[in-house]
């Protein structure tokens, strides 16, 4: 039997047992017979529907449920409180593409084709976890960001945004034709979702629907109702605000991802940005303007110094970024609702993720791409009525590579061989497998590119990291976060750490001939792909 025939009979007794204690249930044998029959067929014929509300850039340190010192998130929390929330969910490649790729494919960036944002286009004629639900009889939407440069594949429905999208008023494409919609983007990707589920879809089929959101991404631009959402609080700051980077190689101190000197004035909003429409921009300036006037009057006359401006700029920082998950989290709201609301709560699995971690502050920096532990891990929520115990947490190392699996089984699906994560099923249940990972490969390939973030690949574990960076650098770094839990300090050449530092290359070793990562890195696929790959026009 399946694992998840065996979750079929667990939601049938479930169910049964609830009904019976509401008195809903005859309580002869005839009765009961019956009721198990009905309901057996009914899960037999209806698989479960699946809603992925995804967002990009949103960090886990901004999620209530996960702890936030700086932001409450009801929304989000409500979704952990009714299911599971994952402590330990690691991407194999903390930027947004390759990112997306993993998730549609089940497959590491190096074997899916899309290891940059930079220089690759997805390859949509491969497998991927929406055409096998839409081969079994699902219906597949896709509504809001996508960043993969190829039209979608295995979608009866699309609207996207081209490339990262606009925060107000967005240019999208719907099934490949250009359209444009009106108001604020977190906004507007919900009412589409919600207008597919209410009206375009069929509701005798099981459906799938990817809500995808561009916030909070850069540069982090509000809806103006949000602009003073925080009544001006000043936001507690990481303990790493003014790392020097001491301890760590030359890709840390030459990277190009700090608030102090990376973030400009249109990051700050100290000049009004040519992308805020005119009905907004009078409220835009209200709130900007003189708060601005304030700052550039102590900057001529040099009432700041060098850390007090780094503080003023990581104020601003997270004003704007969280005015934007804000606005995320009222959503997720909306949709939690319309399912309660049109009887679909008991029988959809609901997950909230991102595309990976962000740094809001740690070590300096904003933005990704490091396997460091703010990066290199996102949120990841999910909700399955009858299914997953509520407010449960787990805290095995799962990953964007298990997505696609855990969809595929929860449909009663067959999972590709092919693929190299695992499903999540049985954590959902509460067990975890004698064979679960207990280890993890990651590997970054976008150097040269924004930030200067060298190309590095480690394995981690529940404890340590082993990185090794190897363009344009060459350096090796081991980590202990249980000795070092801000990761300042490489122990790679503390003799102390030598039997650990063995262990870690040969479980590295292991890793990298498993998942077939060659020694040279592959190409992608390029922006010039081959004729079967459609790539969307420019807007």
């Amino acid at each position: 039997m399946k694992f998840s025939e065996v979750l079929v009979t667990h939601f049938v007794l479930f169910r049964a047992a609830r009904l019976f204690k509401l008195g809903e249930m005859n309580r002869n044998l005839t009765g009961i017979f019956t009721f198990f029959v009905s309901l057996l067929t009914a899960s037999a014929a209806q698989p479960p529907n699946i809603v992925f509300i995804f967002s990009d850039d949103h960090a886990w340190q901004a999620i209530s449920a996960y702890g936030s010192n700086r932001n409450q998130t009801p929304n989000i929390d409500r979704l952990a409180s009714e299911g599971m929330r994952f402590d330990r969910c690691l991407v194999t490649n903390s930027i947004c593409g390759p990112s997306r790729a993993t998730i549609l494919t089940g497959k590491y960036p190096h074997i899916n084709g899309f290891i940059d944002n930079t220089t690759c286009v997805f390859d949509g004629s491969q497998e991927t976890f929406p055409k096998l639900l839409q081969e079994a009889s699902y219906q597949t939407a896709l509504i809001g960001k996508w960043h993969l440069g190829s039209e979608p594949t295995g979608f009866d429905h699309w609207q996207i945004l081209p490339s990262q999208g606009a925060y107000y008023n967005p240019k999208m494409f719907l099934n490949g034709e250009k359209t444009r919609e009106m108001g604020y983007v977190t906004d507007i990707v919900t009412d589409l979702s919600l207008e597919w589920l209410s009206e375009k879809r069929d509701p005798s089929k099981p459906f799938l629907l990817m809500c995808q959101h561009k916030a909070p991404h850069r540069n982090w631009s509000p809806d103006v109702a949000k602009l003073n959402h925080d009544e001006g609080r000043t936001y507690p700051e990481p303990e790493t605000l003014f790392d020097d980077y001491s301890g760590r190689g030359l890709g840390e101190k030459n990277q190009d991802m700090t608030i102090a000197k990376t973030m400009h004035s249109g990051d700050m909003k100290l000049k009004t940005g040519t992308t805020i429409p005119k009905n907004v921009r009078d409220q835009w300036n209200a709130y900007y303007q003189p708060r601005n006037e304030e700052f550039i009057g102590n900057l001529i006359t040099d009432k700041l110094d060098e850390k007090e401006i780094i503080r003023w700029k990581y104020q601003r920082y997270m004003h704007d970024y969280l005015a934007c998950i804000a606005s995320v989290d009222d959503n997720v709201g909306r949709v939690l609702d319309y399912l309660k609301e049109n009887d679909l709560e008991e029988n959809t699995i609901v997950v909230y993720s991102s595309d990976q971690g962000f740094f809001l502050g740690e070590h300096g920096w904003f933005d990704k791409r490091w396997i460091y532990e703010e990066s290199l891990r996102t949120p990841l929520i999910i909700k399955w009525p009858g299914m997953v115990k509520p407010g449960s947490v787990n805290k095995d190392i799962v990953s964007n590579l298990d997505f696609a699996e855990t969809f595929l089984d929860a449909a009663g699906l067959s999972v590709p061989e092919e693929m190299q994560g695992a499903s999540l099923l049985p954590l959902l249940q509460g067990t975890t497998p004698s064979d679960w990972r207990k280890s993890f490969y990651y590997h970054f390939y976008a150097f040269p590119a924004y930030h200067s973030v060298p190309r590095h690949y480690g394995v981690i574990t529940d404890r340590h990291k082993l990185m090794h960076a190897y363009k344009p650098y060459d350096y090796w770094q081991l980590f202990d976060r249980q000795e070092d839990p801000h990761e300042l300090t490489s122990f790679y050449e503390d003799s102390s750490y030598a039997k650990t530092r063995e262990t870690l290359e040969a479980e590295l070793a292991r890793l990298r001939t498993e998942l077939q990562v060659t020694e040279k890195d592959p190409e992608g696929n390029r922006k010039n792909p081959a004729p079967h790959i459609k790539v969307l026009p420019k807007y």
